[in-house]
């Protein structure tokens, strides 16, 4: 394909975390439990119509007793999940946010992720984040205590092994691998972005030097500034400063219009102006993707909001 997802500075794009496919208590709406693919399929549409950026879908294997009330026990699979809706969508980027890629061995994530870019003609943004569940590690055998250290590994290792040759080739403390193909190869080229997640000092330095973007996991507004300033500087120190790099952030909760039903305290609302007035200052501070989150009470009401929104807020972000 010859090039690469990229969201420029000075623009700002806007995606959305689909709802469905993970229904954590802090974040899903009550008629989601009801919901499944044919909703996944609406809004995906939707999302892909009205010029959003990406889809995003999370990750999570298995959720252990003591933590599936908050959690639920609800979490599509990401390679499946985008892939399913990659054929039935032409333009909208798909964005794993996050793979916990230190689950499992550099080059079946690479295989993955490959053939997901490749059959959707290089829509693939790769979202990584190191995990946070340990039952989750122990029981597929992955190293919980030591997870910072094998996400800064398998980031590099991804990078070469989702890069243009057939063999690649990384040798890294834990995963060495060489002389051994894969194809189909990624149809973006040199390979797809790779957005590091996480909000740590370590995560934010992780997606300065070894990532292609960042993606902030829950930062109020307020914190990011100074973790965007801290990002410039680590990759200007490492001479990174005229790489593409995009800076994400998660707003507030949406609503547009005046609201008849309690869409909670923190919730953004009010008419499409005053909604893309309460916006800007993230681009002002250098925020290059901001993913969205609409309050609503049905699928319907859902995709009311992403159309509203696009016709009516967007045009007054300066988002492309």
């Amino acid at each position: 394909m010859g090039r690469v997802l990229t969201f420029p500075t000075g623009q700002q794009a806007y995606g959305i975390q689909l709802p469905v496919q993970s229904q954590s208590t802090l974040y899903a709406e009550p008629w989601e439990a009801a919901a499944g693919p044919a909703a996944l399929l609406a809004v995906a549409r939707a999302a892909d119509r009205h010029g959003f950026a990406y889809i995003g879908c999370c990750e999570h294997v298995a959720v252990p007793r003591r933590l599936a009330g908050a959690m639920s026990t609800v979490w599509y699979d990401p390679v499946a999940t985008l892939s399913f809706l990659a054929a039935a969508t032409e333009r909208v980027a798909l964005l794993s946010h996050v793979a916990v890629v230190g689950l499992r061995h550099p080059l079946a994530t690479a295989k993955q992720y490959a053939t997901l870019d490749h059959l959707s003609g290089g829509r693939l943004v790769l979202g990584v984040g190191a995990g946070h569940v340990r039952e989750e590690f122990e029981a597929l055998g992955a190293d919980f205590p030591a997870r910072g250290a094998v996400l800064d590994e398998t980031v590099d290792a991804l990078k070469a092994a989702l890069g243009e040759e057939e063999f690649p080739a990384f040798s890294g403390d834990r995963y060495t691998f060489a002389d051994l193909g894969q194809r189909p190869r990624p149809a973006q080229r040199p390979r797809p972005p790779l957005w590091v997640g996480g909000s740590s000092p370590r995560a934010v330095r992780r997606a300065a030097l070894r990532g292609d973007g960042w993606l902030p996991q829950g930062d109020p507004r307020e914190a990011l500034p100074s973790k965007i300033d801290r990002i410039r500087r680590l990759r200007e120190e490492a001479g990174l400063a005229e790489t593409p790099f995009t800076v994400g952030a998660i707003a507030e909760p949406l609503y547009l219009g005046r609201p008849t039903w309690d869409v909670g305290r923190r919730t953004l609302r009010g008419s499409a102006e005053s909604v893309a007035a309460a916006l800007r200052p993230y681009r002002d501070m250098g925020v290059t993707q901001l993913q969205l989150r609409f309050r609503s009470r049905s699928l319907d009401e859902l995709l009311d909001q992403m159309a509203l929104f696009a016709a009516e807020a967007a045009p007054r972000l300066g988002a492309p």
